[in-house]
Parts: structure tokens; C-alpha cells; sequence
């Protein structure tokens, strides 16, 4: 969900490489499910415990989430696309031989297909206290699990442009990555219900246009001299800038089912901000959208997801989602292999395109296997190699 770990693990700084390239890094937020009812499970501690003895896990690469029913993981920070997929892949496996020891199963999925009646209990620290009692019914529905891209900025100031130029983008995201189709046991009909839970949160959605790195601060400020928000991780905008590193940190995305996704994602998501830099640099000017404009095809993203249309981030205009798709492909392909991402993307680009996003797979697994099948399928897809 991210209520408030901004984190990339490890102890490095994300940056620039040395061949230049924006360094990024992941974080993935999953649910612990009985294998049997499917119902989240309390665990989180067990499971910690288990997976921080792992060899190949150091500890900081493990987070709390809001409830007990949670585990949220984060990447060290990444040159490469193949780190980025070694690295999930790496913990995913961990996490999911630890959940087993504690009688549960390791889920990517964005929010609980099934959920219990009584409110899920939540991890035992002041920080979550607080955020209970100050969100009460919203922090008892808050089993939905997203995950949160990190890319390398030089500096604010481009850090902000790149966040104007982002905005129109983030709908696109939200319906690629749309793994969230399921809520307290039935289908919600739409793709990301997991987008609209959260949009629910205050200071959330697409965030506001900024003037420039001095507006974005002001008003940043003005939320917590008005105690709106208690610190900046409690930004809850699919877009911000990172509060502990020189990054842009893009929140548009459910967790994915499978650990290729998160990679794919996480290499569309480094293709568009350095776009945007370059854009920015060269005096490009941004896309006119109106916040109502976004925040329609936002909502429209959720719930659709690739189903029918998407709206182009340039004219706002409605067109064929996967027409869009290739399209943006088009744009982006130069950038992608001049960063050496082109393979590790576009390919499961198509593959999704073809398949369907989490949502389409979820919906189609418990149409033809049930309850318990549905179950089984996203606890292998989020631990499969």
C-alpha cells in the first residue's frame, strides 16, 4: 500500500552510472493467504523472522507494511534491468519458503480476493497505531498491495519537471499494471480496485502540476505546518519525490503476479522519466491536461485497465488501449535501447497484450478453477522463476 517506508534497501544511494544511465530500484508490498480459504493471514512476523535468516536476504531488504497481514520487500539499488529481476526474484523465493514455514502463501496480488469480516490486525508500532486511529475504517481495508519504482533524478528541480511530465502517463500505468480485480470475495468489475481504494487516502491520486521545485516544497510544508499529514511519507500521490534519496518515486502500479512484470514495469518507468528529463532539458513543452481531464482517464484506467480504451496522455483523447501501447513503445524505443532495456521489456509488453494484465488472468483462473485454484495460481505466479 505504502503508508510510509521510503526505502530502496541496502545502504546505497540511487544515482547516475557510469555509463550515465539513471540507476533505479523496486519495492513490492504482498499478501500472506491462508492456502486454503485464501483469507490474509497474521504472519508478517513469522514470516520476517524466517526470511531474515536466509542467507541471501539481509535484513533491510524486508519491511512492515500497515497489518499484520502484509510483508513489503525492497530492492538494493539497480544499474540494470537484470539486477532489478535477479533481486525480486531473489527475495520472492525467500519470502515465499519462509510464508510456507508459517502455514500461509506468498501473494503478489493488489488487493485480497477474500477477506475476513473482522478487521485485519495491524503491525504493533507507533507509527501504524497512529495511522489507525487516525484513518479507522480506511486502515481496516487497506489489504491491497502496490508496488513503487525508483528512478535517479540529478537534482529537484528535475526531479519536479519530470513529475509534471509524468502526470498524463500515470493512467497508462495504472491500466498495464491492473492486478486487483478481486475485493472481500467478490468481482469488484474493476481492473485496479486496489487504485481506488487507495484514491480514497487523503493527499492522494495524480498529483497537482508544480511551478518548480521551490512551489513543490511550499506547498509540502503548508501540509504539514496545517498537521495534514504527519511527515512526507504520508504523500500519498502516484508520483513524488523520494523524501531520503535523489529520486522520483512512481506509485502508479499494483504489485504484480509475476516478478517479469515488476521488471517490464520498472523499465517503462525509467524510459519515461528519462524522456521527460531530456524533454524538459530541451525546452519541450509540456502536455495542456486539466486535473479533471487526468483524473477521468485515472479513474477510467482502474476501471478498464487494456480492456476497451485508454486515453493518450498528449491530446487526452480516447484511442485503443493497445494502439496507445504500441505507440508509446514507438517513443520510447530509442531510449530503451540506448539504456539497454529494449529485451527486457518490450517482449512482455506483447506477452501482456497477448494474456491479458493480472486482472484478466485473475478474473479467467476463477472462472475456470475456483476459489482454490485462484488461490494456488497467485501463489506460484509470485514465486515462479
Amino acid at each position: 500500500m505504502g503508508t510510509g517506508t521510503d526505502t530502496t534497501g541496502g545502504d546505497g544511494r540511487l544515482t547516475l552510472d557510469a555509463g550515465g544511465r539513471p540507476t533505479v530500484g523496486v519495492e513490492e508490498e504482498y499478501l500472506l493467504l491462508d492456502p486454503d480459504s485464501g483469507l490474509p493471514l497474521p504472519h508478517v512476523d513469522a514470516v520476517q523472522e524466517a526470511a531474515g535468516l536466509h542467507p541471501a536476504v539481509h535484513p533491510s531488504e524486508l519491511q512492515n507494511e500497515l497489518l499484520q497481514a502484509q510483508v513489503e520487500v525492497a530492492t538494493p539499488v539497480c544499474r540494470d534491468l537484470a539486477e532489478v529481476g535477479g533481486h525480486l526474484l531473489r527475495l520472492r523465493h525467500a519470502l515465499a519458503a519462509a510464508a510456507e514455514a508459517a502455514d500461509c502463501r506468498l501473494a503478489a496480488c493488489g488487493t485480497a480476493p477474500y477477506a475476513p469480516s473482522t478487521p485485519p490486525a495491524i503491525v504493533d508500532a507507533p507509527r501504524y497505531r497512529s495511522i489507525r486511529r487516525n484513518m479507522s475504517r480506511l486502515a481496516d481495508e487497506a489489504l491491497i498491495n502496490g508496488m513503487h519504482v525508483h528512478v535517479a533524478v540529478p537534482d529537484p528541480q528535475t526531479g519536479v519537471e519530470v513529475l509534471n511530465r509524468l502526470r498524463p502517463w500515470l493512467p497508462v500505468l495504472t491500466a498495464l499494471s491492473a492486478n486487483s480485480p478481486l475485493w472481500y470475495g467478490s468481482d469488484t468489475g474493476y481492473a485496479s480496485w486496489r487504485t481506488v481504494v487507495f484514491s480514497r487516502w487523503p493527499i492522494s491520486g495524480i498529483p497537482p502540476y508544480f511551478t518548480d521545485a521551490e512551489d513543490y516544497e511550499r506547498r509540502i510544508d503548508h501540509l504539514l505546518e496545517a498537521r495534514l499529514i504527519r511527515d512526507r511519507g504520508q504523500l500519498y500521490w502516484q508520483a513524488r519525490l523520494s523524501a531520503k534519496f535523489p529520486t522520483v518515486e512512481l506509485r502508479a502500479m499494483d504489485v504484480q503476479l509475476r516478478a517479469d512484470e515488476a521488471v517490464m514495469l520498472a523499465g517503462l518507468v525509467r524510459a519515461l522519466v528519462v524522456t521527460a528529463m531530456r524533454e524538459a532539458a530541451a525546452g519541450r513543452p509540456e502536455p495542456e491536461r486539466t486535473p479533471e481531464s487526468l483524473d477521468g482517464a485515472g479513474w477510467h484506467a482502474a476501471r478498464y485497465g487494456m480492456d476497451g480504451t485508454l486515453h493518450d496522455p498528449a491530446t487526452g483523447l480516447s484511442r485503443p488501449a493497445g494502439e496507445l501501447i504500441g505507440s508509446m513503445l514507438a517513443a520510447l524505443g530509442p531510449v530503451m535501447d540506448e539504456l539497454g532495456d529494449t529485451r527486457a521489456v518490450v517482449p512482455l509488453v506483447d506477452r501482456l497484450l497477448d494474456e491479458g494484465n493480472g486482472a484478466e488472468r485473475q478474473r479467467r483462473h476463477l472462472a475456470e478453477h475456483g476459489r482454490s485454484g485462484l488461490i494456488a495460481m497467485i501463489a506460484a505466479e509470485s514465486a515462479a522463476a
